[in-house]
């Protein structure tokens, strides 16, 4: 079950024209069907242009607990919108540096933890991280570490219970 906690910012691609078929006319209709489309699922295409783009990729963002399956119901909405094969490309998540984007890191990894946050002297945040040993017997630290740093911009510190 997925709970608000889990819920992220995803940025999907898509490549919605992987034979390169697709016409200005085609492409400028098929971004109107996508449009409405992606309204009702809640999407927001980014870079939302009525030109051809050379790669041929749709970007969207969605909030989402279950990014793959958002992927396969934005590869169906772009195929009945451009009449093509989609294939789906790189996911990625946006971060503002919460809370919430650390578990979701976590929940990347298969795992929970204790979050704290705190200010350092001058005022810059310190994010205290509380796993389980074992998490770090099949994670390694310094991935946790880096993709914790990378989302929020902060120091990061990771101890275990």
């Amino acid at each position: 079950m997925v709970t608000l906690a889990d819920m992220r910012t995803a940025v999907l691609r898509i490549d919605v024209d992987p034979a390169r078929e697709l016409t200005e006319a085609r492409w400028a209709r098929g971004m109107r069907a996508l449009r409405d489309d992606a309204a009702t699922f809640g999407a927001e295409i980014l870079g939302d242009n009525a030109a051809l783009p050379p790669r041929r990729e749709v970007q969207m963002l969605v909030e989402t607990g279950d990014a793959d399956t958002s992927v396969r119901e934005v590869v169906r909405l772009c195929a009945k919108a451009f009449g093509t094969e989609p294939v789906a490309a790189a996911v990625t998540y946006v971060s503002r540096g919460t809370d919430d984007d650390a578990h979701g890191v976590l929940a990347g990894f298969g795992l929970t933890a204790e979050v704290v946050r705190e200010a350092d002297a001058g005022g810059f945040d310190i994010v205290h991280i509380t796993l389980r040993s074992a998490d770090l017997e099949r994670v390694p630290e310094s991935r946790i570490h880096t993709a914790l740093e990378a989302a929020l911009n902060c120091e990061v510190r990771i101890s275990t219970r």
